[in-house]
């Protein structure tokens, strides 16, 4: 028993990957739990439009923007330009000072703030507006706590593109995405670690079938069956919760095909290290699973994370799709808004193509 027992330790040693899940895995999720599940606000961007440009309005915006929750991104001048700015995925909130604010506030005593957020995350809209409100009133009582006559600065929340702040609107993007990826990478990743692990794989590899014919006929059904996915999704999500399709259903349907395609290729690749279908998993579990839910955005905001899992969620494909997802069906946007995601996700996809058939055919020789 003894020597039974040092044999397994020395097994489980020599096995770098196995050492890697059960001692890496443990401190990487601690890790990135620890600092990505926070409910606070940290760096929102968000624009202002100031029609008075008195010194109370300069001093209220100031004291926002010094308080360490709020990045200035831009100086509207006009009404117009907040709808274009939301659409771009510039800013998060719109703090709109009226015309007269300080003259309001002498002479009626009463004066108005319209705080506008993209309520497509609406926990995210709901903190920006409370915070944004509880700055404004800290002021008011430091500035106007010994004025004998009640003195009142009202904060008008809008809150755009999901007006009741329905929940539903943020996890319909997210569940697409989280079912997209592990239908398309995790089931690929096990169906050809499965023919490999049972032995099946040398006879496709000396059938007259090609290495790319092999993958194609391997990944093919998953396409559909994930494509069928998404389209039911959709359609739950519009029918049962009403949640909206603003945009271009073809171009929405376009963008979760080229999702779908980018996972498929990440999941041959994973299958290409992997020699048994528990690896496969494990590995796509690790690699897909929690960074899909911690580090696209989709339940955590990605400004209130540390610096460099800021950096690490640009490598997410997920992150850019539930972005690409959002702005189709919440904001309407078209091609021309997104066209920057849409690459990314582009080149990944043919970045991952190329390293799985290289891998493929190596591992084929």
């Amino acid at each position: 028993m003894k020597g039974f027992i040092i044999k397994e330790f020395l097994h489980i040693f020599r096995d770098v990957r196995s050492m890697i899940i059960l001692f890496g895995m443990p401190v990487v999720q601690v890790l990135i739990f620890g600092f990505t599940i926070s409910t606070e606000i940290k760096d929102a961007e968000i624009a202002i439009l100031d029609q008075s440009k008195d010194n109370i309005t300069l001093e209220l915006s100031n004291k926002i923007l010094s308080s360490g929750y709020f990045l200035l991104n831009d100086n509207l001048t006009h009404y117009d330009q907040i709808e274009e700015s939301f659409k771009a995925g510039k800013i998060k909130e719109v703090i709109i000072f009226e015309d007269g604010f300080a003259r309001k506030l002498e002479k009626e005593h009463d004066a108005h703030i319209k705080v506008i957020a993209d309520a497509s995350d609406p926990n995210m809209a709901s903190l920006l507006v409370n915070y944004t409100a509880g700055i404004v009133r800290n002021y008011q009582m430091q500035q106007y706590e010994n004025i004998s006559l009640p003195i009142k600065i009202t904060t008008e929340p809008k809150m755009l593109y999901n007006p009741g702040l329905k929940s539903v609107f943020m996890f319909v993007p997210g569940v697409i995405t989280i079912l997209l990826m592990l239908i398309s990478a995790m089931m690929t990743s096990i169906s050809i670690a499965r023919e490999k692990e049972l032995g099946t794989m040398e006879v496709l590899l000396v059938s007259p079938l090609k290495p790319i014919q092999i993958l194609v006929g391997k990944v093919l059904p998953y396409v559909l069956l994930a494509f069928i996915n998404a389209i039911t999704i959709l359609l739950l999500g519009f029918f049962v919760f009403d949640v909206p399709i603003q945009g271009s259903i073809i171009l929405l349907l376009a963008e979760c095909l080229l999702f779908i395609i980018m996972a498929l290729s990440l999941g041959i690749f994973i299958s290409t290290v992997s020699n048994t279908q528990q690896t496969a998993m494990m590995m796509s579990l690790f690699a897909l699973m929690l960074p899909t839910i911690l580090l696209s955005g989709f339940i955590y905001p990605i400004e209130n994370m540390p610096e460099i899992l800021q950096w690490l969620s640009h490598i997410m494909p997920s992150k850019w799709f539930i972005i690409i997802v959002k702005n189709i069906m919440l904001k309407g946007v078209g091609l021309g808004y997104i066209w920057k995601e849409t690459l990314i996700l582009t080149v990944m996809t043919l970045i991952f193509i190329g390293l799985s058939v290289k891998k493929f055919k190596i591992r084929l020789e």
